[in-house]
């Protein structure tokens, strides 16, 4: 078997947006009147998408029926768009990682639940232009992880068939994708949940560094 392409999530597996959400996120609870959304709070509201990010977290702050969720979308939208980037930085290891996988010439690709813009943004100012051969955010009338259908809709346009792909992520929903495609998964510890989510989902891999990708690799190719 021979790994021709990655796919990675965005939040907690390539980049840490931890602080960032928190604080983006607080910042439109506040708009409110409402109470803030600390990081150990952030890192269980995300990760199927802004939308379910902001109902999340007005029912934790009481608003149980969603009524200001509407007005508060467009806030938060508002907030991240100018916010996004603060504190973020890609976790240890991981601008090595993408540049062994290049001249290993094995195609890089992130998938996530944030919005294309917020994507893209993220990827070209915090880790450059040029670096992955794909980058999927959140696209209208495409569901969201972890529905198949956007990575599937990645490994139809890489032309490679579903045993040449790893998929690698940080939380349930990363492995229930994963295992809805068919690919091989990898679960990460570095990012925002545990091992036990990441056993209990089905992970094929959990991983401590991202330099074990490595391994798994060549570990396929025998």
């Amino acid at each position: 078997m021979m790994i021709r392409a990655v796919v990675f999530d965005l939040d907690g597996t390539l980049l840490y947006t931890l602080d960032a959400l928190s604080y983006c996120m607080s910042k439109t609870m506040r708009h409110f009147g409402l109470g803030d959304i600390d990081n150990e709070h952030t890192r269980y509201f995300v990760g199927e998408g802004a939308r379910k990010f902001v109902d999340r977290s007005l029912i934790y702050n009481g608003d149980k029926d969603l009524k200001l969720a509407k007005k508060a979308y467009e806030v938060y939208d508002e907030i991240f768009e100018k916010d996004c980037l603060r504190g973020v930085k890609p976790y240890d290891g991981i601008m090595e990682l993408l540049q062994e996988l290049k001249n290993l010439n094995i195609k890089t690709v992130v998938l996530s639940n944030k919005s294309q813009l917020g994507v893209e943004k993220n990827i070209k100012d915090v880790i450059g232009e040029g670096v992955f051969d794909l980058i999927y955010g959140e696209r209208e009338g495409i569901p969201k992880k972890p529905d198949p259908t956007s990575l599937n809709m990645i490994i139809k346009e890489l032309g490679f068939s579903k045993d040449e792909i790893l998929y690698v992520g940080d939380t349930a929903t990363d492995m229930q994708t994963a295992l809805a495609a068919n690919v091989i998964s990898i679960g990460v510890l570095w990012g925002f949940r545990d091992e036990k989510e990441l056993r209990e989902n089905k992970a094929d891999y959990i991983i401590e560094e991202p330099k074990e990708i490595l391994d798994i690799i060549i570990e396929a190719q025998r």
